[in-house]
C-alpha cells in the first residue's frame, strides 16, 4: 500500500547521503588515543568526496561527537576543496548562540555556495553533554532546541532586526550581515534526528527532513504518517552489506559480530544514552540469528558496532527493492555507512544505485 499524502514525495527520485567515516571507526579499541583519532585526516576525507561524487553519492554528513573534528569547520575546509559534493553538518543546539550559528552556516554557505544542510540532534547523552558545560535533561535540550531554531529562521528571513524572547534565549535587533548563499533555498535544509515524540514534534515544527533509523516498512508506517502528512520528509540513516550473492553478504555481516570496537561503543552509546531509538536499537538485540528483522534487514552488528548499524544485507537487487519498499511509504532520503566504507559506498554508487534508479521508473 501506498502512503503518499504528497504526490511531490511521490515523484521525486531518492535521494542518497553517506557519513564520512571517523577515525575512531578504524581503530583496534577503546585504549586507542582519542586525541589523534580526534585529528582530521583532510587527504582521506577528500578521496572520500572525490569519490562519492563520482558515485552519485549528493551529501556526506560530518557527525557530531567528542571524539571526532568539529562537523562546521571541517565541511568547511572540505567544501572548499570540492566542487559539487554537499555537506549536512551535525550540531547539538546550545552549545554556541543561535546567531553566531547562523553567521557561522552563513559564512560557510558563501565559501561553498550553497552546499551546506544541516543535521540537527538534541544531544546523545547528559554524560557527553556535560563535556560541553551543558546540564540540561532530554526533554529540556529538546525545548531548547525549539527555540533556537525559531531564532535562526527568523535570522534566515529577516533582514532586519529580530527580536526573541523565552525561556532559553532572548535576542535584541537580531541581525546577521552574511546571507545565506544559495541557488535552491533562502534557508539551509533541516534533518531533525532522534526517535522520541519530541523529536518528532521538533522535525514538524522547524525541521524538513525527520531522520530516523531504519526499521521495517511496517514499524515505520504509523510512526512517519503525521509528519507526511504535515509536508515533512523522512529520511533513514543505517548500513549496507552487499555481495554478489546472499550467503557472501551474510558471512560479511556475522563477521561484524564481537568486532574490536564493541568495548567502546558500550561506553559511548549504550551506558550513556538517552535517545530511545538507540537504547532500543540496543536493547532488542539478541543472537545473530534472532536479529533478522526481515530477509533483508539485520540488526545484529549494533553491539559491535553502534546503532547507525542496523544493516541491509543481501545482493545488490535485494538491496535495491529494499530501498524502493521504504519508498512506498513515503521515506525520500538515505543517509548510509558501510564496512570498509570506502569499498562499500562505491559498491553502492556502481551496483545499486543504477538498479534503484531503474525501479523508480
Amino acid at each position: 500500500m501506498l502512503l503518499f499524502e504528497n504526490q511531490e514525495l511521490e515523484n521525486m527520485s531518492l535521494r542518497f547521503h553517506w557519513r564520512l567515516p571517523a577515525k575512531i571507526e578504524k581503530s583496534v579499541g577503546v585504549n586507542s588515543d582519542i586525541q589523534m583519532l580526534g585529528l582530521p585526516d583532510i587527504e582521506a576525507d577528500l578521496n572520500f568526496c572525490r569519490r562519492a561524487t563520482e558515485r552519485g553519492i549528493e551529501s556526506l554528513l560530518t557527525a557530531y561527537g567528542y571524539y571526532r573534528p568539529d562537523p562546521i569547520l571541517l565541511s568547511t575546509a572540505l567544501g572548499m576543496a570540492t566542487e559539487k559534493l554537499k555537506f549536512i553538518v551535525a550540531y547539538r543546539p546550545g552549545l554556541l548562540s543561535p546567531t553566531l550559528f547562523v553567521q557561522q552556516i552563513n559564512t560557510l554557505s558563501a565559501l561553498t555556495n550553497g552546499r551546506v544542510s544541516l543535521n540537527i540532534i538534541a544531544g546523545h547523552s547528559k554524560k557527553e553533554q556535560g563535556y560541553y558545560g551543558d546540564f540540561l535533561d532530554h526533554d529540556q535540550r529538546y525545548s531548547r532546541a525549539q527555540e533556537f531554531l525559531e531564532i535562526c529562521h527568523g535570522l534566515w528571513k529577516s533582514n532586519s532586526g529580530f527580536n526573541f524572547k523565552g525561556n532559553y534565549y532572548q535576542i535584541e535587533d537580531g541581525q546577521v550581515g552574511t546571507p545565506f548563499v544559495s541557488t535552491e533555498r533562502t534557508f539551509p535544509e533541516i534533518y531533525i534526528g532522534g526517535g522520541s515524540p519530541p523529536a518528532q514534534e521538533l522535525a514538524i515544527s522547524q525541521g524538513c527532513c525527520w531522520l530516523l533509523l531504519l526499521d521495517t516498512p511496517d514499524n515505520l508506517r504509523p510512526r512517519i504518517e503525521p509528519v507526511l502528512k504535515q509536508g515533512i520528509e523522512v529520511g533513514l540513516r543505517g548500513s549496507i552489506i552487499a555481495r554478489e550473492t546472499r550467503e557472501e553478504a551474510i558471512e560479511a555481516a556475522y563477521s561484524l559480530i564481537g568486532g574490536t570496537n564493541k568495548q567502546w561503543v558500550e561506553e559511548v552509546f549504550i551506558k550513556n544514552s538517552e535517545f530511545e531509538s538507540i537504547k532500543a536499537a540496543f536493547e532488542q538485540v539478541k543472537d545473530a540469528d534472532d536479529n533478522w528483522l526481515t530477509p533483508w534487514l539485520w540488526k545484529g552488528a549494533v553491539p559491535s558496532c553502534g546503532p547507525s548499524s542496523i544493516c541491509l544485507v543481501g545482493t545488490p537487487t535485494d538491496i535495491a527493492e529494499a530501498i524502493v519498499e521504504y519508498k512506498k511509504i513515503g521515506c525520500s532520503q538515505f543517509i548510509f555507512s558501510g564496512w570498509p566504507e570506502l569499498e562499500a559506498m562505491t559498491y553502492f554508487g556502481k551496483e545499486i544505485l543504477p538498479l534503484v534508479r531503474d525501479l523508480e521508473k
